[in-house]
């Protein structure tokens, strides 16, 4: 199953920059990409060459087998370069979607005619800028200040990017609950209502549509909600995350496990409020050695993080948070018993009782 659903340019962090021959669109990338850089962002970078690319040596080894009918990706000490023939599959939107996979912002130099957000460099011998053309954010003059300006207004259109781009909520409840003496948790009744239902209230009012993951009973009131199952070959929680990407993965996810009773839409709230570009997803952390995974945010670029630690030996998702793109925040004290998970029946008879 794959959530296939068009998602707007304007959703994902690709800015086209543009404009007439000697206008400098090189060099203010290089100076910028220098500047954002420093700063730990990930960049990549989409540049046309209408006159075609020489990037390999003729009669190389590598330049043998691709002419030989393969595509080769030339790797050496910290690099590698992909080269590949442009088929159905290929242009510029797959070439951006490579890239959105591990990086926080892709430029495109040039493309002015494409649907891409872009800006517009003048030049000294053509300070115009030409008509009709579509999802213009900025015209930016021919000066000395055009670099710092240019940075200046990246951090704005970014942060919004970031921000605007497609939230969904995900409830695990695959797990066998044996712990429990074999009853699900989403089905445990804390007050009024199930794990279940506190899970999807912290997340609802945050998130355009919740998605239950996992293969978990669910109450018959809960039966419109949309169940996704569980990925083959990987267990626990990553089974869950890996189902949710793999289904919609140009989305940011709100993850909750359903072992939470104390979980809030303020607690979430304030998990959603530590996004940021270069983030690629916000684990609270409640002490010096561990983070809080299962009541966390997911950026698009947390997947292949989450496949590689599928791919792995250890696949437990307390790994991410040696990752420098992982922030670890800790909650205020007044959000702090969100986290409280219930693993086993005393813990969950003793916290209710104080309830």
């Amino acid at each position: 199953m794959y959530h296939n659903d068009p998602v707007p340019w304007t959703s994902h962090p690709v800015l086209a920059v543009c404009g007439w021959k000697d206008s400098g669109k090189t060099t203010l990338l290089e100076c910028a990409i220098q500047h954002l850089h420093a700063r730990a962002l990930k960049i990549g970078v989409v540049k046309h060459d209408a006159h075609g690319l020489d990037i390999d040596k003729a009669g190389s080894d590598s330049d043998r087998l691709f002419r030989a009918g393969a595509d080769v990706i030339l790797q050496g000490p910290n690099e590698s370069m992909w080269r590949c023939r442009q088929g159905p599959l290929g242009g510029l939107e797959f070439a951006v979607n490579e890239l959105l996979l591990t990086n926080d912002l892709v430029l495109v130099e040039g493309h002015k005619q494409t649907p891409l957000p872009k800006v517009w460099l003048t030049s000294p011998a053509n300070r115009s800028c030409p008509d009709g053309l579509v999802s213009l954010q900025e015209v930016f003059p021919w000066s000395p200040e055009r670099v710092p300006r240019f940075l200046a207004f990246v951090d704005r259109w970014l942060d919004a990017t970031w921000q605007c781009r497609p939230r969904l909520g995900g409830v695990l409840i695959g797990g066998r609950s044996t712990r429990m003496d074999g009853r699900p948790k989403q089905l445990l009744q804390y007050g009024n209502r199930s794990l279940l239902e506190i899970a999807i209230s912290a997340l609802e009012p945050l998130v355009d549509q919740v998605i239950l993951l996992g293969s978990g009973e669910i109450p018959a009131s809960l039966g419109t909600y949309s169940q996704l199952p569980d990925i083959r070959g990987s267990g626990g929680p990553l089974a869950g995350l890996l189902a949710a990407f793999r289904w919609s993965p140009n989305a940011a996810w709100c993850i909750s496990a359903c072992d939470l009773p104390l979980a809030t839409a303020d607690a979430m709230r304030w998990v959603l409020d530590q996004r940021r570009p270069g983030a690629w997803a916000v684990l609270p952390r409640r002490s010096p050695s561990r983070v809080e995974p299962l009541f966390a945010v997911y950026e698009p670029q947390a997947r292949p993080l989450l496949e590689a630690l599928a791919g792995g030996e250890t696949r437990s998702i307390q790994r991410l948070q040696t990752e420098k793109m992982v922030m670890s925040p800790l909650p205020p004290e007044h959000l702090f018993a969100a986290w409280t998970s219930v693993n086993t029946r005393e813990e969950f008879r003793q916290l209710s009782r104080s309830a």
